[in-house]
């Protein structure tokens, strides 16, 4: 077990020197508390015993604090050595107080990280020298990008400038190390060098040298901020939500994304990222999707690789091409998982291993399920976007919400469970409407939604293109999540008479489908939607059915009750909240917030 930290706090902060007031970087305050602090206190929750901070400027202060904080079961040692050795020069000069394995921190990171499973990831191979914990940013063209093989071995640093057509995959190095004492053993500095980097002199080194390491990959909160306006984003993120909330002990929200189709044209059976065409919408879509607090996850079929087109490096040069270009538009997904498994046999060159029926090829939800595992996903807050219907099955067989694009897969119009589904041209607009403007359709209809706790039916009318199925999925996607059984009925799919849809037609659908419901469960809530479905309401009202001509009317700003020409009184329902009925004058579009 890990049970050590070391902290560097040498640094001089010249960058932050505006916010420090004469103190140390270490202890510069995140939201009232020293950061210094904040990592100690994460060392204690994660079990470390003893911690090492390693000082040079201003390192009285630093033991002042110390000397002054409360004690606590971490055992805290300051080290002061009054000469700039590097982060690893550091490390090596008090090489005889150290454990085997140890945890290296960089004093000017705030991070929320589950250290516990960090460490446990590097023990579980104990041939290697190191381990590095590394995520995905939004500006990987000026970062050191690692890369990585399937088998999660780091097998090459790319320090920026990254020549123009190279395609590397978004991995940065978060500067948070497990790192086995062993492995420094022979790290010298080179000729005339005063000082020794991690980054930059011993990882690549060790790698020069044969030795193993290993990359664990998280999107967990992890950030310097050696810098006045990274310290402000901190900072705000840490008040509203965002350190903790990426914190995988914290159910996730994620958006699961298709690749070809999706993120990428539709260039037959790619097998070079020659053929890969991004989308020009995709990076802001994906962009959208990282600042929204989702995670961005791609999930994708890649039968290329079982039929023998492709090998699983050629589908990593591929990936690394999509994550490239998304990088240029300062967004980033925080894993790819792929199935490279089919079915079928008889292609030339194919590879038996792979001819397999899987759980991971969709429509099968393996890989989703697989990215819950990782991320701990809260499916039913989570999201799919995707272009077939394999996405839309496997979207639903773990409860996630599903957005088509394209419409090559359009749901049939026979298909009632299809009434459930957004649709939208491209992957922006289904983002813009994960992110932006489902939420707030789903406030402006908060009457709605919290009225309908009775079984009933519910009417959504208005006239064409003011977003009634729109509505409809909304509704009834939020209902479900409140634990409600509903099912959608279109009362515009009677056929047409003479040009047009009148009253009787409608009519006629909804005594149709109520007699093919009659076997459905009692508690269902019903969902009527169409352009005569206030007058359907109100006709069967007047027949003695039990409907409450309860008018919502909305602006696509917001929901209230209408005036005393649209309501019913509602004495005869023994004060029943449902059904009620909604009017809808315009589209819905989502509002800007001041």
């Amino acid at each position: 077990m890990v049970s050590q930290a070391v902290i560097l706090a040498g640094g001089k902060g010249e960058r932050l020197a505006s916010r420090l007031g004469g103190r140390p970087k270490p202890l510069v305050e995140i939201a009232g508390l020293p950061l210094l602090e904040r990592q100690l206190r994460a060392l204690e929750a994660a079990g470390f015993s003893e911690t090492i901070v390693l000082a040079s400027h201003l390192a009285e202060q630093l033991t002042r604090f110390l000397d002054a904080r409360s004690p606590g079961s971490l055992k805290v040692t300051v080290v002061e050595d009054g000469v700039l050795t590097g982060t690893a020069g550091a490390v090596i000069n008090v090489r005889e107080m150290l454990h085997d394995d140890f945890l290296v921190i960089y004093g000017d990171t705030l991070f929320d990280v589950d250290l516990a499973r960090l460490c446990a990831f590097h023990q579980r191979d104990r041939q290697a020298a190191a381990t590095l914990l590394v995520h995905p940013n939004d500006h990987p063209w000026d970062s050191d990008l690692v890369e990585i093989d399937e088998t999660e071995l780091i097998r090459r640093f790319h320090r920026p400038p990254h020549p123009q057509g190279d395609w590397l995959a978004n991995r940065v190095s978060a500067a948070l190390y497990v790192v086995r004492k062993d492995s420094l053993t022979a790290v010298r500095p080179s000729d005339g060098a005063r000082s020794l980097d991690f980054a930059h002199d011993v990882f690549p080194a060790l790698l020069e040298a044969g030795a193993s390491l290993r990359a664990y990959e998280s999107s967990e909160y992890i950030k310097d901020i050696g810098a006045p306006e990274r310290l402000d984003r901190a900072c705000e993120d840490l008040v509203l939500g965002k350190v903790a909330g990426a914190a995988l002990r914290n159910r996730q929200r994620a958006v699961f994304l298709d690749r070809d189709g999706v993120l990428n044209a539709l260039n037959g059976h790619i097998a070079s990222p020659d053929q890969l065409e991004v989308f020009a919408t995709a990076g802001e879509a994906v962009r959208m999707i990282n600042r929204s607090g989702y995670r961005a996850v791609v999930v994708t079929n890649q039968p290329v690789v079982a039929r023998g087109e492709c090998t699983l490096e050629d589908l990593g040069a591929i990936h690394a091409k999509l994550e490239t270009v998304l990088g240029r538009a300062s967004a980033f997904v925080d894993r790819i998982y792929v199935c490279p498994h089919h079915p079928d046999a008889g292609f030339p060159g194919e590879v038996v291993a792979l001819k397999r029926r899987c759980d991971c090829r969709k429509p099968a939800p393996g890989l989703l399920l697989r990215a819950q595992a990782d991320f701990n996903i809260d499916f039913a807050q989570s999201w799919m976007i995707g272009d077939r219907a394999a996405d839309r099955s496997a979207a639903r067989a773990c409860g996630v919400g599903f957005v088509l694009v394209s419409a090559q897969d359009a749901p049939r119009a026979d298909d009632p469970e299809a009434l459930n589904d957004f649709v939208f041209g491209d992957v922006r607009r289904a983002a813009l409407f994960i992110t932006a403007i489902y939420p707030e359709i789903a406030r402006i209809l908060a009457p709605v939604i919290d009225g309908a706790q009775a079984p009933g039916e519910l009417f959504i009318g208005g006239p064409a293109g003011s977003g009634k199925t729109t509505a409809a999925a909304v509704l009834a996607r939020e209902l479900r999540q409140r634990g409600r059984q509903t099912t959608i009925v279109s009362l515009d799919r009677a056929p047409a008479r003479n040009g047009g849809r009148d009253i009787g037609e409608a009519l006629l659908t909804y005594h149709r489908e109520r007699r093919r419901l009659a076997g459905a469960s009692p508690e269902t809530i019903r969902i009527w939607e169409g352009s005569a479905a206030l007058a359907v309401a109100r006709v069967v009202r007047a027949k003695g059915e039990r409907v409450l001509l309860e008018t919502v009317r909305v602006t696509g700003r917001e929901a209230e009750p209408g005036g005393a020409d649209d309501r019913t009184p509602d004495a005869d329902l023994g004060g029943s909240p449902m059904p009620w009925m909604l009017s809808l004058d315009a589209g819905f579009e989502p509002q800007r917030r001041r």
